[in-house]
């Protein structure tokens, strides 16, 4: 089954739905920045909350990303979720590991710590959007929650989850949130809480080989619900060569200089896909005319 996202809303109810299947690209995450479990399992919730997220965004060019900082031996995790639910992102320890917990699941919340989680949303015009909240137990789906309480004022319940295989890939990975919109009765909100609780772990459903539109039923069991999307999501790098030269000139005249006169050639990595762009001493020179020129320009 390859990576989907599905939204659903409920037509008797103000309530609405999204979930992902994000096994494959959690695993093609792991691959490019060869975490283990333990990383596997934060920056793949994150992922797969960043790629919810970023679908709600109205406008084509806008993005969401979430920026974990906590003080725990992963350090700092970045996610960002495009409109169409690709994602990117990386961590700063993806070799940092935890004893297993006493029942056997992976420690995120040791490895993530004690910090904030910050969102910035993107709509492509104007300002982005930020939003920052104290994390709550370093979990992130709980941190996400509170977030989502706090800074959108939005009711929500967040699942996420990785099932890492004892080879270390991954054999499962997906989510879902569920938000009441205003109007949602207490009636409606203990049915929720009921069914969330009866359904179980979105890594055990998706292991039993339900569908996400199973795992919709199941959750928004009793209510009358609509499809709305099924749109495939995958891991998706948009860096390029010119990205890279564009990041370079806007270092400066003086700093390319020095990178000329001291280096023998660059390489530049992209932090989310690991890919390595290699640059001349020549290549250098041309930048540097273009630091130039664009500096004259700034200066007239």
């Amino acid at each position: 089954m390859s990576d989907t996202l599905i939204r659903v809303i409920c037509r008797n109810a103000e309530i609405k739905f999204t979930a992902v299947r994000s096994t494959e690209l959690v695993e093609r995450t792991r691959q490019i920045h060869r975490t283990l479990p333990l990383a596997t399992a934060a920056l793949g919730r994150t992922l797969t909350a960043a790629s919810m997220m970023g679908r709600e965004l109205k406008d084509e060019n806008g993005s969401v990303t979430l920026q974990i900082k906590g003080n725990g031996p992963l350090g700092t995790i970045t996610a960002v979720g495009d409109c169409d639910g690709c994602v990117r992102g990386y961590l700063q320890n993806p070799a940092a590991d935890l004893p297993l917990k006493a029942n056997g699941h992976l420690d995120v919340g040791s490895g993530v710590g004690a910090g904030y989680l910050m969102v910035i949303k993107d709509i492509g015009v104007g300002e982005p959007f930020t939003g920052t909240t104290a994390l709550h137990n370093g979990e992130i789906a709980e941190d996400i929650t509170k977030y989502f309480a706090e800074s959108e004022q939005v009711p929500s319940a967040v699942a996420l989850g990785i099932l890492v295989d004892t080879d270390q890939h991954v054999k499962q990975a997906g989510g879902y949130i569920v938000q009441l919109m205003p109007g949602a009765t207490e009636e409606d909100i203990t049915q929720l809480e009921n069914n969330i609780a009866k359904a179980g772990a979105i890594t055990t459903m998706l292991e039993r080989g339900m569908e996400l539109e199973d795992i919709a039923r199941a959750v928004l069991d009793g209510f009358e619900i609509e499809f709305l999307e099924s749109t495939p999501v995958s891991y998706r790098c948009g860096c390029s060569h010119s990205k890279v030269t564009r990041a370079l000139i806007s270092l400066g005249k003086d700093e390319l200089t020095r990178l000329r006169d001291e280096e023998d050639g660059i390489e530049v990595t992209c932090q989310f896909c690991d890919k390595i762009y290699k640059l001349s001493k020549a290549d250098i020179d041309v930048l540097l005319i273009a630091a130039t020129e664009k500096g004259e320009k700034n200066t007239q």
